[in-house]
């Protein structure tokens, strides 16, 4: 820690605040150097919403497949393989964005830069997958049978049972866990 107020000390001392916040550019190795933090951040965010664009939609139909309708024999194989995604190191998958996605973008794509936001925000997309998937299918075997078997007497078919089911339970978990976190912020 201390090391990290040392050189960030450091640093303010040769570039000052307004540089930082208020410039638009991020040079530093460049002759006249410019030390702006709104790239690294709009970049950040780009790849984010990328990847969350590419992980929220699979990952949540994976989970609803792998809970709801996958038979036993394909669980067994699709759980493993989504776990050894986990394991894969994220400088692997940088390096795979950088070296074989992007490159693959721009064949797809002519004028594409080389280090552009899409090719590492699929790849992040992907390396978050297993998290998502797991998470979600975790909350919906968290599902009690009850509601479910109350869904189909009322004739709802399976996944209309599992997007509601869930859905109701996790929008009443987050009310009770937001609302006394939100009255104890001004108690």
């Amino acid at each position: 820690m201390s090391i990290l107020i040392f050189e960030c000390w450091d640093f303010f001392r040769v570039v000052s605040l307004k540089q930082f916040f208020g410039d638009t550019q991020w040079t530093p190795l460049f002759a006249q150097k410019h030390f702006g933090i709104w790239p690294l951040f709009c970049g950040t965010l780009m790849a984010t919403t990328i990847a969350m664009l590419v992980a929220l939609p699979i990952g949540l139909i994976s989970a609803v497949y792998l809970s709801e309708f996958a038979s036993s024999r394909i669980r067994s194989i699709v759980k493993p393989t989504l776990e050894l995604l986990a394991g894969i190191p994220t400088v692997v998958y940088g390096y795979f964005a950088l070296l074989f996605v992007t490159p693959l973008l721009q064949n797809i794509i002519p004028g594409l830069s080389g280090f552009n936001a899409l090719g590492p925000g699929l790849i992040m997309g992907i390396m978050i997958l297993p998290l998502v998937t797991s998470l979600s299918e975790d909350a919906m075997f968290a599902v009690p049978s009850n509601l479910r078997e109350a869904s189909y007497a009322l004739g709802v078919n399976r996944l209309r049972t599992s997007f509601f089911c869930h859905r109701t339970r996790c929008f009443f978990r987050n009310i009770c866990i937001l609302c006394p976190w939100y009255l104890s912020c001004y108690w």
